[in-house]
């Protein structure tokens, strides 16, 4: 039930309740971000230093990602949930399909791309925002023997984002491919897959507080390549 019923009936959602208490949106109350507790040199170490708390905390898969995209010269945007797989001293890396995904599409036009990490239970979000480029086939054959064999399967059967006639055409596409490599362990990662290293111009870190008067603070490259942190108004 709603705290505020909407007054129009062509709203289907209207200002929702807290679904324990059933009143007003729930505050934000579990921290609070000064700068002297930033890093002040790197926004690398700072994420590592926060994924790493998130963990140990027990924040459910705190890889997982949003990165967004805009293909040009539209300038439409999208979006999809990921997993961040690397984090190196030049960004941050994701692995995805380069031949027939809406990503691959977008970047070949417009190399810059945002990340977005939400750690609920924390009350804590990072903001990145940086130009894309694609990482070659040894560097990404490394990760790519990391995963399990029907994931490295299916990253040869998938068209990823093509639209299929039935889930029995995807199944087909994974025989195929089973039978190519039948009683082969090693496989060789596909050449219209690997890794995407976003390389940062910005990263936002957030922390939640009451009345929605949150804690950002900006790191933002500078020419010379040093960081320059500003807090941010919420």
């Amino acid at each position: 039930m709603a705290l505020h019923p909407a007054q129009d009936a062509g709203k289907l959602i209207f200002a929702p309740a807290n679904d324990k208490t059933n009143s007003q949106a729930g505050q934000y109350a579990k921290g609070a971000l000064s700068l002297d507790e930033l890093d002040p040199k790197s926004p690398f170490t700072q994420f590592h230093t926060w994924f790493t708390a998130a963990q140990q905390y027990g924040v459910h898969q705190p890889e997982t990602v949003c990165l967004s995209t805009a293909s040009l010269p539209s300038g439409r945007v999208s979006a999809r949930m990921v997993y961040l797989k690397e984090l190196d001293s030049r960004g941050f890396v994701v692995y995805s399909n380069f031949g027939t995904s809406k990503k691959a599409k977008d970047i070949e036009n417009n190399k810059w791309a945002s990340l977005t990490f939400w750690w609920r239970e924390m009350e804590r979000q990072v903001r990145v925002e940086g130009l894309v480029e694609r990482m070659g086939s040894e560097e990404s054959q490394v990760y790519y023997d990391t995963r399990i064999r029907g994931s490295r399967i299916g990253a040869w059967a998938s068209k990823q984002s093509q639209v299929l006639e039935g889930r029995e055409q995807l199944e087909g596409w994974v025989k195929d491919v089973e039978e190519r490599f039948e009683g082969q362990e090693e496989i060789p990662i596909p050449e219209f897959w690997g890794g995407l290293r976003i390389m940062p111009e910005t990263v936002e870190f957030w922390q939640g507080r009451e009345s929605r008067l949150h804690d950002r603070f900006q790191y933002t490259r500078l020419e010379d390549g040093r960081w320059k942190i500003e807090r941010l108004s919420p």
